[in-house]
């Protein structure tokens, strides 16, 4: 097999040891290079086994498949389902969310169905999965073309979530809509307004008046 192997990947994380952010994209950068002729289903299988070998390795996973030419559109509800094991941590949350999953819900390689089932879970970093993949509908960076009635439907399942983390991502997600559809989003505060955390209501109704989160 040309180009590195999950073994390969550990082993350097481990004696590379990144401390911050950069220094590990240079890695995964390298890497994704040396993938970039390799089929996407063999970069899908290679990111499955790296998943559960700390937070770096994780990381690099997702990017390998996000990064990959045809990566996204290689995934399927399984595989997806795979790489998403064990998600306990803020950012490999988000990272999952908004590269992989949230893309492959948008282009209609992952099934409502499932964002919905992860909204319902006891599992806070689940539920925060769901809320961050509307994302990947909304934002442009991401390849978003705005979707109200998705957007919509999963957050209406937060309204009382009070746990932080899905606070935080219900408050990310309507702001995400409001280039698309303020209307919609101004209708949801009034609907909701009695229900919706403090930290919503105050962030997404300056992202309305002034455009910034405040």
């Amino acid at each position: 097999m040309d180009g590195p192997t999950a073994a390969t990947i550990r082993a350097t994380l481990q004696r590379a040891a990144p401390r911050t952010v950069p220094a590990w994209r240079q890695l995964r950068r390298v890497w994704s290079r040396e993938l970039h002729s390799r089929p996407a289903l063999a970069v899908i299988r290679l990111a499955s086994q790296l998943v559960a070998d700390g937070s770096w390795a994780r990381l690099t996973a997702y990017e390998l498949v996000a990064c990959h030419p045809g990566g996204i559109a290689a995934l399927t509800p399984s595989s997806i389902r795979h790489l998403g094991r064990g998600l306990a941590d803020w950012g490999s949350v988000d990272t999952f969310a908004c590269y992989l999953a949230g893309p492959a819900w948008r282009d209609g390689r992952l099934p409502t169905r499932q964002i919905h089932a992860w909204v319902r879970s006891r599992d806070r970093w689940q539920r925060r999965v769901a809320v961050v993949c509307t994302v990947a509908l909304n934002v442009r960076a991401r390849g978003g073309r705005g979707d109200t009635p998705r957007t919509l439907a999963v957050c209406r399942q937060v309204v009382k979530d009070r746990d932080d983390m899905v606070v935080k991502a219900l408050s990310w997600a309507l702001r995400s809509l409001v280039a698309w559809d303020r209307g919609a989003v101004s209708a949801f505060l009034f609907e909701h307004g009695p229900a919706l955390a403090g930290r919503v209501k105050r962030e997404v109704g300056s992202k309305l008046r002034t455009g910034r989160k405040g």
